[in-house]
């Protein structure tokens, strides 16, 4: 769903019925965005696109655990308005992320691994890979939270990278930097807003 990101694989080879619960879950998500992007007019709008990727992965995703996951240690120390802010922000790059992904790969299909039981029965990983013409398959795999009564996502890895891991990295790095979490909240901020202004003047 999104890699959702640099992933979101899309229609399934799996049917639907023989899929488990978190495995549902993604496989909608891929159904809906697959089938949305077939439209060319719609794939040229990059701010709908943006806005129709989000109401597909929101509901499916627990930002508020991806966040603090990303920030670690720092998730502690920030204000209730940082942690705000940086949820927003950080939300906004990842959909942005996998809509440009969406736009690029055309034709994809996702193969749904077997399960592996885990001790926490609270929590799985969706194991899938890509697969496109002529190309190797790639390994998408979904933690995912059962949390509310719903299954969601809380970390992605692609081909064994997490992009909790590979995140907590760059802000680390970056707060370390500029000496400011904030600092580093207004920059991807600005960032964001450039590069969603330059996707709609492209």
């Amino acid at each position: 769903m999104l890699g959702f990101l640099a992933n979101a694989g899309v229609a399934t080879n799996a049917v639907a019925a023989d899929l488990s619960e978190p495995q549902k879950v993604i496989e909608d998500a891929s159904s809906q965005l697959k089938a949305r992007m077939q439209d060319p007019g719609f794939t040229k709008d990059f701010r709908k696109i943006t806005e129709f990727v989000h109401s597909v992965i929101y509901p499916r995703a627990d930002f508020d655990l991806i966040s603090s996951l990303v920030l670690g240690k720092l998730w502690k120390d920030a204000s209730a308005s940082e942690k705000e802010a940086f949820k927003k922000e950080f939300q906004t790059l990842l959909i942005r992320t996998y809509s440009r992904a969406f736009v690029e790969f055309k034709e994809w299909s996702v193969r749904f691994l077997p399960l592996n039981p885990d001790e926490d029965e609270r929590k799985v990983m969706v194991k899938t890979e890509i697969l496109q013409p002529g190309l190797q398959p790639i390994a998408v795999n979904y933690r995912m939270l059962f949390k509310q009564g719903e299954w969601k996502v809380y970390d992605i890895l692609i081909e064994g990278v997490s992009l909790v891991t590979n995140y907590r990295t760059s802000f680390k790095n970056e707060v370390e930097r500029t000496g400011s979490l904030r600092e580093v909240i207004n920059q991807l901020a600005k960032r964001n807003t450039e590069a969603l202004s330059a996707q709609n003047h492209s």
